[in-house]
């Protein structure tokens, strides 16, 4: 085996535990469960933070949390289909304002409006 070069970087796709971290996690139906975060990308990804500071400085200071090792989290989340862990997240979006329902809907004419239909008009959905 071989040591080495000194000052060399390790390969970014050698994987190594990151130890015990802490994990977000929000109260579930059967009792609390790992908070799931978003990639810019759109791909679900597990969180944990090496230290409290950095977790409270990206997520605030109300947000629960548990201690996991890095194995641990990867098994918990593995069943929902979660392949990537990210350690200390430096950025969080918001979560998206909740939309209410909006009173009285009046409703739907049974003759569909005068004028040409094409495919690009955009469709409206209620939630």
């Amino acid at each position: 085996m071989t040591e080495p070069l000194h000052g060399e970087d390790p390969e970014p796709a050698d994987r190594f535990p990151a130890g015990p971290l802490y994990v977000p996690i929000r109260p579930g139906p059967s009792g609390c469960a790992a908070r799931l975060f978003r990639t810019p990308l759109g791909r679900r990804t597990a969180v944990g933070f090496t230290s409290e500071r950095r977790l409270t400085a990206t997520l605030g200071s109300g947000q629960a949390w548990i201690r996991l090792a890095e194995p641990a989290l990867r098994a918990l989340t593995a069943p929902l289909g979660v392949t990537t862990v990210t350690v200390d997240p430096q950025f969080t979006a918001p979560a998206p304002a909740r939309v209410t329902a909006p009173g009285p809907v009046a409703p739907v004419p049974a003759v569909p409006p005068a004028g040409p239909v094409t495919r690009d008009m955009p469709a409206l959905w209620i939630a």
